[in-house]
């Protein structure tokens, strides 16, 4: 299949749409007037606003609520190969397509902005979306989370900019030939699909590699020391211009403080500066994401105080450091954090925000793999925070791995106020001991607890 082939099609399915990037690919089909159809095991809010726009969901495997004249399926990881859908249509010999394969063909005829690192993904798309979006410049976006200026995981616009995210994991970046590539990180993850870190790297090697000619690959000047020498050299006799960031080099944040709960930060571009720039999304993760946005849309043709405006009006991502609640005696935030670097953030944002508060934790391990691999430094991490629940570990894809589980965490750390909960011992404590500052963590639906996490502490 081409991009050409695309816009020939006129049924769509999507086997797990209810998932984060899913659901988005399938917002876009419905944009282009093309029939949507899916299956996902549960309803959500996800589904349930693309029921709302078109899409007819089923929730059950039950084959008579399989359409029929599907010219194409799209599938997620998630889904098994057991499922009986995916056997139907791997009996009928209907095309059976991953997200990112679709997303590749989609970005293929357009100017592909690609966001790729294991941590900032979809806050760095989010944000140069928006920064596109506001200063009119039409992009389509898709992105792995909720956008509050737009309440969508999809913009979409009517020029031939489109923003994505290159995700990683199974090697699903690979179908992208970006003209701008962004790496906003290289931290180990997703073992269980490279086998060991280098790998890991060498893939996100072969990702620069595809840059069309003429094309732009931004990185930090210390992140681009991990490729090997030639790297650099190779990118460049293919016409692929290489901006550096960070530390002494042109693109860089400096002053990052906090002022009136509001982070602020010096944004320097092509060494211009803008002084005092908004963050609205807290910590310094965030604001190193704006920075890679910003040089992004500086090559658009952007000036650093269009880039500074758009900036001050962005109203985050959803499960991104968002805050939920919050009164004079208690905040509840909840982050998508997943990933020991992730929580490292977390937990250093919130101690900037809440200094002389006593900082609670509930966090949810993600997979099983990632716990095996991360459980050690999941406990360094925990460790700071002041008081730490633990939840069962989210399988999500996965089986269960034999003798994985939360207590491997919990049984290295230091902090004695750690502790193995279920929703129901969780909801006690929480009553009996009234957190101030409660961070919810983890890439599961740990969300779903907070209303009775509020009516318990509030």
């Amino acid at each position: 299949m081409d991009n050409r082939s695309l816009s020939t099609l006129q049924h769509i399915y999507f086997l797990g749409i209810g998932g984060i990037g899913m659901s988005a690919l399938a917002r876009y089909f419905l944009s282009q007037n093309i029939t949507v159809s899916g299956y996902d095991l549960t309803k959500s809010e996800l589904t349930v606003s693309l029921e709302n726009e078109g899409a007819k969901i089923s929730y059950n495997t039950d084959l008579n609520l399989v359409p029929g004249n599907i010219d194409l399926v799209v599938m997620t990881p998630a889904v098994p190969i057991e499922n009986p859908i995916y056997k139907y249509f791997v009996k009928k010999e209907i095309g059976i397509f991953k997200r990112a394969e679709i997303l590749g063909l989609i970005s293929r005829s357009k100017k592909c902005l690609a966001i790729a690192g294991t941590h900032g993904k979809t806050s760095t798309s989010a944000i140069l979306t928006h920064i596109l979006h506001q200063s009119n410049l039409h992009p389509t976006g898709f992105v792995g989370g909720i956008m509050k200026n737009y309440n969508s995981n999809l913009v979409l616009g009517d020029s031939d900019i489109i923003v994505v995210e290159a995700d990683e994991y199974d090697r699903s970046f690979l179908h992208l030939s970006p003209d701008v590539l962004l790496i906003l990180s290289l931290d180990a993850d997703h073992l269980d699909i490279y086998g060991d870190h280098q790998t890991m790297i060498d893939a996100y090697q072969e990702l620069s590699l595809q840059v069309k000619k003429g094309g732009v690959v931004i990185i930090d000047k210390e992140l681009s020391k991990t490729f090997p020498s030639e790297w650099r050299s190779t990118l460049l006799k293919k016409e692929i211009e290489v901006i550096y960031t960070g530390d002494d080099t042109g693109n860089r944040v400096e002053n990052i403080k906090v002022h009136n709960g509001q982070f602020l930060f010096d944004l320097i571009i092509n060494d211009k500066v803008a002084a005092n720039t908004v963050s609205v999304m807290p910590g310094a993760h965030n604001i190193n994401n704006a920075l890679g946005a910003a040089v992004i849309a500086s090559k658009l043709g952007l000036k650093i105080h269009d880039l500074q405006n758009a900036l001050s009006v962005f109203k985050g991502i959803k499960r991104r450091f968002e805050t939920i609640y919050q009164s004079p005696s208690f905040t509840l935030i909840d982050d998508y954090a997943h990933h020991p670097d992730e929580l490292e953030t977390a937990v250093s944002t919130s101690k900037m925000l809440f200094p002389n508060k006593k900082i609670t934790v509930i966090f949810q391990p993600h997979l099983y793999s990632r716990t095996q691999d991360f459980y050690i430094r999941f406990a360094e991490v925990l460790d700071k925070f002041d008081e730490i629940y633990l939840l069962p570990i989210y399988p999500a894809r996965e089986e269960p791995i034999e003798g994985v589980k939360s207590e491997m965490i919990l049984d290295i750390m230091k902090n004695n106020n750690g502790y193995i909960v279920d929703i129901q011992i969780l909801i006690a404590k929480l009553h009996d001991n009234t957190p101030e500052v409660l961070l919810t963590l983890g890439a599961s639906d740990i969300n779903k607890y907070h209303g009775v996490i509020i009516e318990t502490v509030s």
